[in-house]
């Protein structure tokens, strides 16, 4: 599988790195979500792991640009972030197409255990 993980902490890409590498998953990473859209609208992932706060540009920001340039896109989007959603959030994001949302802190092998079933159908 071919991923995406867009967070702006360093620390927490390398460790979902190591961890996905060794599972024979293709991992990439971007600290700016503005560098993680240009990814996005250059190249095929399967999946999508994006952190909700970043500075300058949001999550949130990302979603709505991703949606108006490569919507198709969207469902690939797993929310992993610290920001505690509220129910219209996550209804929001729903309602967008995101995949589903998780919140921080989340071990990488928790979160595989989620979302490789839901990648598979």
């Amino acid at each position: 599988m071919k991923i995406l993980h867009i967070e702006d902490v360093p620390e927490i890409s390398e460790v979902f790195a190591d961890i996905l590498m060794t599972k024979n998953h293709h991992f990439e990473s971007a600290t700016d979500g503005k560098k993680g859209l240009n990814m996005v609208l250059k190249n095929n992932y399967d999946l999508i792991l994006l952190d909700m706060c970043m500075p300058n540009y949001s999550g949130i920001d990302f979603l709505l640009d991703l949606n108006d340039k490569k919507s198709s896109e969207i469902r690939k989007v797993v929310v992993v972030s610290a920001l505690e959603l509220d129910k219209y959030q996550i209804k929001f994001l729903k309602e967008l197409g995101v995949r589903s949302t998780h919140q921080k802190p989340i071990s990488v092998q928790s979160l595989l255990a989620q979302i490789e079933p839901e990648i598979a159908t």
